[in-house]
């Protein structure tokens, strides 16, 4: 029996869609949902309003409160345009960026987004055609904007798009801008208060002049160029997976001075539907098969994919036995940091005031990598807008020189203020090059690494619950282990429990004490006697719980790897079955 209370909910949110403020085909798909018996398509599309969340707007496209479109979109716009107006209400001219990926509708709701700044009296920098988020963060900064979003869903299959909103330092918007954001979205109560028409005199087209000013500024993120001009032949295979990595990333690579750059041709088509893959997000190995096969025909030397909106960025490399591997999101990250700080050291360019960032969720040999190395290392939460906070907070005070995430994103610049998959690829073919010089694969590098700072094996398993049963379920679940944490995990003893929505630790002796964070996160870790790490969240974009774990291993030598590598996945298996999330 359906919930009638959610019933009648739904239907009255549902009934306001269908006044002459909304188009024609829109009404018809809700009277459709409204006429049919079965409700669970009027439920799923209207028992909730988008939100912004870790990744900001993102939701499956279609009709309703519930769902991408260009009234959502639109509501966004117009509380976002609202929001600007009363913040920047001293300046002459508001201005501010609007981008687009490769998705279907990513065009048309950037367009309609364009529309409502101007009529809103606010100064639009519209890309004429897709770009990369970090391109977007850029622009914002080096035009001096208050604002700028992107029309993107990431890595998401292909039916969903996404909104995300960006603050005048080029970060995703964190409090109390998001909530007061939020406040203004909800005082919109339907098509009607959004200002549709709009002022072309106040929309520049912007292209060209942004990607070369860019590029330029990603050009110095090279820290040994000379390494590059030994190994320029370095082959290298890149695919964007039919997004915007295809506009700037082979192009980025040229100018860092790589001769030898192979692209997917298939692969290089925009394309909304994501034809030739499953799913385009470069942590699954399907995503890249395409390049691999081309990288195994030219016995290259590197893979790598960007993601739609090429802010992440896959990587692929032979191991010892030449058989091509994929590199996660946390080697990834690990390998980027040990050069960052290896090359720094090795050059004379440190001064004493650098600083990385990892989230919490990310391997903690970062730290031991930092530490051995008296460099300043900070947590904070996922979310690349927490890595830039830190950015923020230390500019003009201390140095980054780099940033990552588990979720294959890393920021080796503080031009831009998200996860940026341009320069990070230049960078990892920079590393690959630099193996090279050595003697060495990157393979090889990332066993150096474990040798020189033990072994460590992670991994993430997310747990899907979809629709409104699922987000209850995931709730419940959230709960259950706040209010009834485990003692023990897989047989070790848990001798620290974080929990980031109190912002309270207890160590294995019950004594409680603060964590020191910038907001509450419904995030649970838990820290065993035996160096295992298990955090929990429930996903902010997506109806998923995502457990990570990370497990250790002694790694003596290169040739201990595969030992090493069993016996953490063991201990992993033992903790996910511990925690009933295999």
């Amino acid at each position: 029996m359906e919930n009638q209370d959610l019933i009648k909910q739904v239907t009255e949110k549902a009934q306001k869609w269908l006044t002459p403020a909304y188009d024609a085909e829109t009404q018809a798909e809700v009277k459709r949902m409204l006429e049919n018996e079965d409700k669970h398509d009027l439920i799923e599309a209207f028992y909730k309003d988008l939100e912004f969340g870790t990744g900001g707007l993102r939701g499956i496209m279609g009709v309703g409160t519930n769902r991408m479109n260009i009234y959502t979109v639109g509501a966004a716009t117009q509380g976002l345009s609202n929001y600007l107006l009363e913040n920047f209400k001293d300046l002459p001219q508001i201005s501010v960026v609007v981008g687009h990926d490769s998705r279907n509708n990513s065009r048309l709701f950037a367009e309609s987004s364009a529309q409502i700044f101007s009529a809103n009296g606010i100064k639009v920098y519209l890309f004429e055609d897709m770009r990369p988020t970090p391109e977007m963060s850029f622009a914002i900064r080096h035009l001096g904007c208050q604002s700028g979003i992107i029309l993107t869903a990431s890595h998401n299959p292909k039916e969903y798009n996404g909104y995300k909103a960006y603050w005048d330092d080029g970060a995703q918007v964190l409090a109390p801008h998001d909530k007061g954001i939020i406040d203004e979205v909800n005082k919109i109560a339907s098509a009607a208060d959004i200002k549709f028409k709009g002022n072309d005199a106040l929309i520049q087209i912007v292209g060209e002049d942004i990607d070369k000013a860019y590029l330029e500024a990603v050009r110095t993120v090279s820290i040994d160029p000379e390494v590059i001009t030994r190994q320029k032949d370095l082959s290298i295979v890149y695919t964007p997976i039919h997004g915007t990595g295809a506009v700037l990333i082979p192009r980025a690579l040229k100018d860092w001075g790589f001769e030898n750059v192979h692209t997917v041709p298939e692969q290089m088509i925009p394309d909304g539907n994501f034809t030739t893959v499953v799913s385009p997000n470069p942590e699954n190995a399907e995503a890249l098969s395409m390049a691999v096969a081309l990288a195994k025909k030219l016995d290259a030397d590197l893979v790598m994919a960007s993601d739609p909106d090429a802010d992440r960025v896959g990587i692929a490399c032979k191991d010892d036995k030449g058989n091509w591997v994929l590199v996660n999101g946390n080697q990834t990250c690990l390998i980027y940091l040990y050069y960052i700080i290896t090359q720094y050291k090795k050059l004379g360019k440190m001064t004493g005031k650098e600083f990385v960032v990892k989230t919490i969720v990310t391997t903690e040999l970062i730290k031991k990598i930092a530490d051995k190395n008296a460099i300043e290392m900070m947590d904070c939460y996922t979310g690349f807008k927490w890595i830039a906070r830190e950015i923020r907070l230390f500019e003009g005070k201390k140095i980054y020189i780099g940033g990552g995430e588990e979720s294959y994103g890393f920021l080796a610049e503080d031009f831009v203020r998200d996860k940026d998959a341009v320069s990070a690829c230049c960078l990892i073919a920079e590393v690959a090059a630099w193996a090279k010089d050595q003697g060495k694969t990157l393979y090889e590098l990332l066993l150096d690494i474990y040798v020189e700072y033990g072994y460590s094996k992670e991994k993430g398993i997310s747990v899907v619950k979809p629709g409104k049963s699922g987000a209850d379920e995931i709730k419940q679940m959230m709960t259950n282990f706040r209010n009834t944490p485990p003692t023990e995990i897989a047989g070790s003893k848990v001798v620290l429990v974080k929990d980031f929505q109190t912002l309270k630790q207890t160590d294995g002796e019950g004594h409680v004490s603060d964590i020191d964070m910038p907001d509450t996160s419904n995030v649970l870790q838990y820290f065993t006697a035996d160096g295992t790490k298990v955090s929990v969240r429930p996903s902010g974009t997506e109806p998923k719980i995502k457990f990570y774990v990370e497990a250790l291993a002694p790694m003596p030598t290169r040739g201990d790897f595969a030992g090493a590598e069993a016996a953490a996945d063991a201990k992993i298996n033992a903790v996910l079955k511990s925690l009933g999330a295999e």
